[in-house]
């Protein structure tokens, strides 16, 4: 069985991704990889590139972005999450992937939204821009031609999930899934067991992401300088700022799997 990695940073996500496109599609392609996805956070710098250097390696590419949902008020059951239903009371994390041209553009459009109101090298989006855009945006409901893939808070909080696959499903029926991100860490098992009763009590199917941040494991300490630049401290000082070991890395679906029944 093939397994497409759809949660995948490069060297544009700023100090958080440590793959270079061209290596990460050589990676991906010697791997047996059919396909593999580019999610930077908030933008798609890299996109031109990593299309034409995943097609001439013949990989498929899928373009698609990383997206921090601020929280909005939630005035009725459905509409937006409350502040509390997020990550400490942060940001929600959502996966968008184009299915198509238009979705592409629609992606576009959605960036330069989020973009355009904030400083520069920021960017703001909400939930309601997504399920409920002002009337300009009307366009952007629901992001039509795209897919959407929610990446719960680690570990997972199940009355805060609830909310959050609720709205999911609302906005996005037929193409919402919820992400999945085992790393071999203390607290796997709880997580894993949150999303799959959460997910399945409402009818919305798991995905496996890796969560990609280098194309392979040794480029572990150049992750961790600029975990440490982002940061501001010394790396000797990072401490839990730091992922406990180099799983971020483009592993195998054998390796994922493995990984899963492990933590069995």
């Amino acid at each position: 069985m093939s397994f497409v990695h759809l949660h995948v940073h490069t060297q544009y996500s700023l100090l958080d991704g440590a793959n270079k496109i061209g290596p990460l599609i050589d990676h991906a392609k010697a791997s047996g990889m059919e396909a593999i996805a580019m999610t930077d956070h908030g933008n798609m710098f890299g996109a031109v590139e990593f299309y034409q250097k995943a097609k001439a390696a013949g990989v498929k590419p899928i373009i698609g972005c990383e997206v921090y949902l601020a929280p909005g008020k939630r005035t009725d059951r459905t509409q937006v999450p409350r502040s509390d239903d997020f990550d400490g009371g942060g940001n929600f994390h959502l996966i968008v992937l184009a299915q198509n041209r238009e979705g592409y553009g629609n992606l576009s459009e959605l960036i330069t939204l989020a973009r355009t109101r904030a400083p520069k090298g920021e960017y703001r989006l909400t939930p309601q821009d997504l399920s409920r855009p002002d009337c300009d945006n009307a366009h952007l409901r629901g992001m039509p031609d795209c897919l959407a893939i929610l990446v719960p808070a680690f570990p997972a909080k199940e009355e805060a999930l609830e909310v959050q696959i609720e709205w999911l499903d609302v906005t996005f029926p037929g193409r919402a899934w919820v992400g999945l991100v085992l790393h071999q860490r203390a607290m796997d098992d709880i997580h894993r067991g949150a999303v799959e009763y959460v997910a399945d009590r409402q009818n919305v199917p798991v995905v496996a992401l890796g969560n990609v941040v280098m194309h392979v494991r040794s480029r572990k300490p150049l992750q961790d300088t600029m975990t440490a630049i982002r940061i501001g401290k010394p790396v000797h000082e990072c401490g839990y700022d730091l992922a406990p070991n180099a799983e971020q890395h483009l592993r195998s679906r054998l390796r994922i799997a493995s990984t899963r029944c492990d933590r069995s």
